[in-house]
């Protein structure tokens, strides 16, 4: 069987965007995590896939709100990043942030955000893939942080 550590190693020479998912659970507290699994799948009807790891703290909480955002980070926000990385603490304290209709954070500062409600989840491995219809989007800064072999970056 193939190394999952030499999978992460071969993948991290695959540049990606950086974005914080947030979700809430049943009694509207907010949640996020940092990832970097987020592809667009679908323009009709829109569609974009997230893959949420089992061992966040977050995870469960899609299950229940069955919605969430996708915040597309800045360069000026590899702090943010950081700290949604971690588990534990509150991660929203002192953070700027509206709520949309569906009682999900959505940060401010960002590049883009994707408003999204699950249609279909899917077991993978250690992780669980949802798939989102997208309600709204917007754009914002068009200066993206990025990430590539296990670092920050930015674009020149």
């Amino acid at each position: 069987m193939f190394d999952g550590k030499e999978l992460r190693r071969v993948m991290g020479q695959f540049a990606t965007g950086v974005t914080i998912i947030t979700t809430r659970d049943a009694d509207g507290s907010h949640y996020g995590l940092t990832a970097n699994a987020v592809t667009s799948i679908s323009l009709d009807p829109p569609l974009v896939l997230i893959s949420i790891d089992r061992k966040t703290e977050t995870f469960p909480h899609f299950f229940t709100s069955k919605v969430f955002v996708i915040n597309v980070l800045s360069d000026a926000q590899e702090e943010l990043s950081t700290r949604f990385a971690k588990s534990g603490g509150d991660k929203f304290a002192g953070v700027a942030y509206r709520v949309n209709d569906a009682g999900v954070a959505v940060l401010d500062g960002v590049v883009a955000h994707v408003e999204c409600r699950i249609v279909q989840t899917h077991e993978a491995g250690d992780h669980v893939i949802h798939l989102g219809e997208v309600d709204a989007a917007a754009l914002y800064d068009p200066r993206p942080l990025l990430f590539f072999q296990g670092r920050y970056g930015r674009l020149a």
